[in-house]
C-alpha cells in the first residue's frame, strides 16, 4: 500500500497530536481563591391585607449562596414598618472565621398597625451604618383605627 506524501503528513501529524503531552495551565491566584457567594434576600409579610387594628409578621430570608458569607455575619437588624415606626436589633457575636462562622438565614419581626394605609415595609442588614442589602414589601390595611 502506497500512501501519497500529502497523507503521509497528515497521518503523522495525527499521530503527534494524539500522542504530544499536554501541559496544564498555569493556575492564577483567582483559581486558587474561591469567589463567595452571596445569598439572595426575600422578605414576605403576612397577612399582606386586613382591617386595622392588625398584628403583621414579616420574616426576612436568605436563600443559596455561602453559609459562611462573611458580609453577612453578624450583622444589624433594622425593620421600618412603613408608619414611622422603626425596630432595630443587633447582636453580640464571635470573631468571624471562615469556613467556621455561619449566617443567619431568617429574621422575624411583627407589627401591630392602629391606622388604614399602605404601608412598605423595609427590612435592612447593616453593619454600623452601612446597609449592605435591603428587601421591601407592601401590605394595605382598611378599617377607621382609632
Amino acid at each position: 500500500m502506497t500512501h501519497s506524501l500529502p497523507t503521509t503528513v497528515f497521518f503523522a501529524a495525527a499521530l503527534f497530536l494524539a500522542t504530544s503531552v499536554s501541559i496544564p495551565a498555569q493556575s492564577t491566584e483567582k483559581d486558587e481563591k474561591k469567589e463567595p457567594k452571596r445569598p439572595s434576600l426575600s422578605l414576605k409579610a403576612t397577612p399582606g391585607t386586613g382591617m386595622v387594628p392588625i398584628r403583621v409578621s414579616a420574616t426576612a430570608e436568605f436563600k443559596g449562596g455561602d453559609d459562611d458569607y462573611q458580609e453577612y455575619y453578624c450583622p444589624a437588624i433594622e425593620w421600618n414598618w412603613g408608619d414611622g415606626t422603626v425596630s432595630e436589633s443587633a447582636n453580640d457575636c464571635d470573631p468571624y472565621e471562615p469556613g467556621v462562622s455561619q449566617i443567619r438565614r431568617r429574621f422575624t419581626g411583627s407589627h401591630t398597625y392602629k391606622r388604614a394605609g399602605a404601608f412598605r415595609i423595609v427590612f435592612r442588614l447593616k453593619h454600623r451604618d452601612k446597609v449592605l442589602t435591603s428587601q421591601t414589601t407592601l401590605v394595605r390595611l382598611l378599617g377607621g383605627g382609632y
